[in-house]
């Protein structure tokens, strides 16, 4: 298993025991805290709130956007909160991972009844180690 592939387990891991022990209904501000401290207690690197810029026609716009966690530096969180995943939160992931240059991303719905319910999987050009 590749390393990004290794993260990701251990952030879906996280993940389903937060929704576990605190459950549905919480703001995205708590998941996005508790995970992000949990990786930390798991020795990874876990940036909150990562600036991703914006450069269009020459110029860089910095802080167009913020990513929620970045795990270990190629790893991209968004972390939701919400009856139902759209569309529209997919393609804000996939935006993230392409102006980042990322390979992987999650998109992590805390409100379902389980959280593996709540579990996107997104890939930018990323292709595993066999």
């Amino acid at each position: 298993m590749d390393r990004i592939d290794h993260l990701s387990s251990i952030v879906v891991d996280e993940a389903i025991r937060i929704h576990r022990e605190l459950g549905p209904g919480l703001f995205e501000s708590v998941y996005e805290t508790v995970l992000a401290g949990r990786l930390e207690a798991r020795g990874l690197k876990a940036a909150r709130q990562v600036s991703v810029p914006v450069i269009f026609d020459g110029q860089t716009f910095d802080a167009a956007f913020k990513v929620d966690i970045l795990v270990e530096e190629c790893l991209v969180l968004e972390i939701k909160a919400v009856d139902q995943l759209t569309n529209a939160n997919t393609r804000q992931l996939l935006n993230y991972l392409r102006l980042l240059r990322q390979p992987l991303g999650l998109l992590l719905n805390f409100s379902g009844a389980t959280m593996k319910e709540g579990i996107r999987r997104l890939v930018n050009d990323h292709r595993p180690s066999a």
